[in-house]
């Protein structure tokens, strides 16, 4: 199967914080993983590519990383499709639970796919992430252009000296925003369906978001 990658597009930084395309290594921890149990629930769910239940969260068992697979998070244009199948999108707000002491950012995040464009046509996906009660601080977009039918997958990273820790002592959700649209251009959509996805049926494809690690400073 033939696999394909998304190029940056256009993106509009939202703060100082911004992050950078990467298709390296996720940038080096500050510290290591703390010992003992991570967990991420799912709080809070609203968009039309993720009904409740159609988004699952699994932390690593390292620590490192945590993952989002979705069930029902496509769009698409022509023969096929409704007139608002063009955009989908997913807000999650995720509380992430870390043993006392240690906090965390997000030092990347990897999406993957499956798309199949017509000549002519293009799709687009967006991701935005913040912390509740905070200024956003990153929006990336990423564009693929038809003709393809493959896998998809792209990156996006934050320098180690630019990661935006979760506040030491708050209780604050960690908001996910993203967004699929499937535009159909000069696409014949008369005999022709095109569409970007970014659901798995059998967990083949997630997006997995890698934490960052430091402790909190010893309160007196």
């Amino acid at each position: 199967m033939l696999r394909t990658v998304f190029t940056a597009g256009a993106a509009a930084a939202l703060a100082a914080a911004a992050l950078t395309p990467s298709a390296g290594a996720a940038p080096a921890l500050p510290f290591p993983a703390p010992p003992g149990q991570i967990t991420v629930d799912v709080v809070q769910v609203n968009g039309s590519g993720c009904r409740p239940g159609t988004a699952n969260v699994a932390v690593s068992p390292d620590n490192t990383a945590f993952t989002v697979t979705y069930s029902e998070y496509l769009a698409q244009v022509g023969k096929d499709a409704k007139a608002t199948d063009f955009r989908k999108n997913c807000q999650l707000g995720l509380s992430v639970n870390v043993p006392q002491g240690y906090t965390y950012a997000i030092a990347k995040a990897d999406y993957r796919g499956f798309a199949s464009l017509a000549q002519g046509a293009s799709a687009t996906q967006n991701a935005s992430y913040y912390f509740q009660g905070m200024q956003q601080t990153a929006y990336r977009s990423h564009t693929l252009n038809g003709p393809t039918e493959g896998n998809w997958q792209v990156s996006d990273a934050v320098p180690v000296e630019a990661l935006v820790f979760h506040p030491c002592g708050a209780k604050r959700n960690l908001n996910i925003n993203t967004e699929l649209r499937a535009q159909a251009g000069s696409s014949d959509t008369a005999n022709t369906t095109s569409f970007v996805a970014m659901d798995s049926t059998d967990g083949s494809f997630n997006t997995v978001y890698h934490f960052s690690w430091k402790t909190c400073p010893q309160r007196r």
